[in-house]
């Protein structure tokens, strides 16, 4: 679905390569995570690839199409983007308005509107907050109409940009479960930008930055077990492996049903 070839990005008045000879393809229809810590390039490549930046150097590709300047606005069209502080993406006066903008620049008609945001609001679980103030909403509940907004475009590409970090335990829960719940029924692909091991390790692959470049690129439970990887990427285990992998005779495991599991057997 994603194809990056030769990659370099330098920002305005920088001597240093923000992004340096990066090549890799994302498979259609997966859900990828893609870590690395602060100022490793995640956040730049994001921006890069839903054509936010230009390239300094080298090449994009989403579905086959060139991302440049006679392409943008179809490749805009295959991409949605969740915000890490959702208050940078209502529009609306209302939760109903919020979705409804967005349809009707895509030019749904009035009778069809209704009900696919009825729909995604459900999914969401925000239905009872249909004429909401989006203000008058938590941090979570501003995710979750954030998501069902973007999904209101029916984007091929979803990019979630740290979409949990602002949240507390409850709301990156209910938030996580719908990333699951959209990864299970609806064939999008998926990509989430975090810091969050345990958002990470619910991905099909996962692409670990440092210093501007790719140093690792597959399963996340075997990149994740990878000491020299996590030391090079300044990157962390998930809790629930850091916790099994210290308990006498049980087999370290990132499920933490699994783990309870093993410790009452």
């Amino acid at each position: 679905m994603i194809k990056v070839k030769n990659l370099q990005f330098k920002y305005q008045g920088s001597n240093k390569y923000a992004l340096n000879n990066i090549n890799v393809e994302l498979p259609r229809g997966k859900y990828i995570a893609i870590l690395g810590h602060n100022g490793s390039g995640k956040s730049t490549f994001s921006k890069l690839i839903s054509g936010l930046y230009k390239p300094t150097k080298g090449e994009i590709y989403i579905d086959d199409i060139m991302i440049k300047k006679s392409s943008l606005r179809e490749i805009r069209n295959k991409i949605g983007i969740i915000f890490q502080n959702p208050d940078n993406q209502f529009i609306g006066s209302t939760v109903e308005d919020d979705l409804a903008f967005g349809l009707e620049n895509a030019n749904i008609p009035q009778h069809e509107m209704k009900k696919i945001i009825k729909d995604l609001l459900k999914m969401v679980g925000m239905e009872k907050f249909i004429d909401r103030e989006p203000n008058t909403l938590s941090g979570g509940q501003k995710q979750r109409v954030a998501i069902a907004s973007v999904l209101a475009l029916n984007p091929e590409i979803i990019i979630f940009d740290e979409v949990t970090s602002m949240l507390d335990p409850k709301g990156k829960e209910d938030v996580l479960q719908i990333i699951k719940n959209i990864q299970q029924t609806r064939e999008k692909t998926l990509i989430s930008i975090t810091h969050d091991m345990d958002e990470a390790i619910m991905a099909d692959y996962c692409l670990i930055f440092s210093h501007g470049k790719v140093i690792a690129y597959g399963n996340p439970k075997e990149l994740l077990n990878n000491k020299k990887i996590l030391e090079e990427s300044k990157i962390d285990s998930p809790f629930i492996y850091k916790i099994s992998s210290r308990l006498k005779n049980i087999e370290p495991t990132y499920d933490i049903n699994e783990l309870l599991e093993k410790i009452w057997k």
